[in-house]
C-alpha cells in the first residue's frame, strides 16, 4: 500500500479547502484545529502514516476528546474533519481505506436554535438612527433579519452585490456558493441612510467597496458585526442576548410560520441539506405549542386539573 504521511497530507488538505475550495478563514481554521490534534494523537501512537490508522485507533481517540469534556457535537465536527480528510486522500490513493467509516460520535441532545418573536423583533429594529454608525448597525441587523445572512455573507458583500431596484442581493456562502437574495424594504431604507454617511475614513468608495465598514473605511470585522448587534439590543432594552445568527434563525422560523415552504427556505438560507433546514420545524412546532397552551380553553383547563 502506498505509504502517506499524515502531517504532511492535512498540510495539503488544508491548503486545498483553503485555496481552491476557497473555505473561509474561520472554517479553515476550525479544520486545522481539529486534524492538528488528530495527527497529534497518531503522534503518540507511534503512527505517522495515513494508512495506519483504523477504525479502533479513531475510536480510541474519539473516547479520549470525550474524556476531555468536548461535547458530542465538537466530536462529530472532529470526525467530519478526519472523514473529509480521507475524502481527499482517495482522489490520489484510492487504496486508502476510510477509518472514519463506522465511528460516530455521542449522540448529541436535540437543541433548538434561540429565536426572536415578531415583536421583539420591532423592538430591535423600528427606531430612527442619529449618527453615521447607529444608521450603519441598524442597517447591518435589517440586512441580517431582512435576508437570513450568514455573518461571514454580510461582511463580505460588497455595494455592487446589492441591486436596490431588484431588491435582491447576492452573497457568497459556504463553500464559495453564490446565492440571490430578496431583500424587503426596510431594509433598503436602512442601507440607503447608511450610505449616506459613505465614504469613511480613508475610503475610496467605489461599486466593489465592502457595503458594511469601520470608522476607518475598511471591511468591518465579524467580531465588530458580533459586538455592535450585541450592542444595539442592549440599547434598546432588550434582556436576550443576541447576535447575528440569531436574525438569521428568526428570519427562518418566521418564514417557515407564515408559509409552511421547507424547500423555499432551505433555498433562501444556502443550506445544502435539508435536514438543517428541518430544525426549524421543530422551532415552528414548539412556537406553536406554546400558542396553544396560552389561548386554547381546553389547555387551561387541564392546567388547572394539575393543580
Amino acid at each position: 500500500m502506498t505509504s502517506v504521511n499524515l502531517a504532511q497530507g492535512v498540510s495539503d488538505f488544508l491548503q486545498y479547502i483553503g485555496v481552491v475550495k476557497g473555505y473561509s478563514p474561520h472554517t479553515l481554521a476550525n479544520y486545522r484545529r481539529d486534524l492538528e490534534k488528530l495527527v497529534s494523537f497518531c503522534s503518540e501512537q507511534n503512527i505517522d502514516d495515513a494508512s495506519a490508522l483504523d477504525q479502533a485507533l479513531l475510536r480510541r481517540w474519539v473516547a479520549q476528546l470525550s474524556r476531555e469534556k468536548l461535547s458530542p457535537n465538537s466530536i462529530q465536527r472532529h470526525l467530519s474533519s478526519t472523514r473529509s480528510l480521507y475524502k481527499f486522500f482517495a482522489r490520489h490513493h484510492p487504496e486508502l481505506n476510510d477509518p472514519t467509516a463506522g465511528v460516530r460520535a455521542p449522540r448529541a441532545p436535540r437543541t433548538l436554535p434561540k429565536s426572536l418573536e415578531a415583536d421583539q423583533v420591532g423592538q430591535l429594529l423600528n427606531h430612527q438612527s442619529e449618527n453615521a454608525f447607529m444608521a450603519r448597525d441598524h442597517a447591518m441587523a435589517e440586512l441580517l433579519y431582512s435576508a437570513g445572512l450568514r455573518l461571514s455573507e454580510l461582511v463580505g458583500a460588497n455595494i455592487n452585490d446589492l441591486d436596490t431596484s431588484e431588491k435582491i442581493i447576492t452573497v457568497v456562502g459556504k463553500g464559495q456558493k453564490t446565492r440571490v437574495v430578496p431583500v424587503g424594504g426596510p431594509a433598503l431604507t436602512a442601507i440607503g441612510e447608511w450610505m449616506k454617511y459613505r465614504p469613511m475614513g480613508d475610503e475610496q468608495l467605489s461599486f466593489d467597496s465592502p457595503l458594511f465598514v469601520s470608522q476607518r473605511g475598511t471591511r468591518i470585522s465579524h467580531r465588530a458585526v458580533q459586538e455592535r448587534i450585541r450592542q444595539l439590543a442592549v440599547k434598546h432594552g432588550m434582556s436576550q442576548r443576541i447576535h447575528p445568527h440569531v436574525l438569521r434563525h428568526a428570519f427562518a422560523s418566521h418564514l417557515l410560520e407564515s408559509s409552511g415552504d421547507l424547500r423555499a427556505v432551505q433555498e433562501l438560507l444556502g443550506h445544502a441539506n435539508i435536514a438543517t433546514t428541518q430544525i426549524y420545524t421543530h422551532l415552528d412546532f414548539q412556537h406553536l405549542a406554546k400558542v396553544y397552551d396560552q389561548a386554547h380553553p381546553r389547555a387551561q383547563q387541564t392546567k388547572k386539573a394539575k393543580r
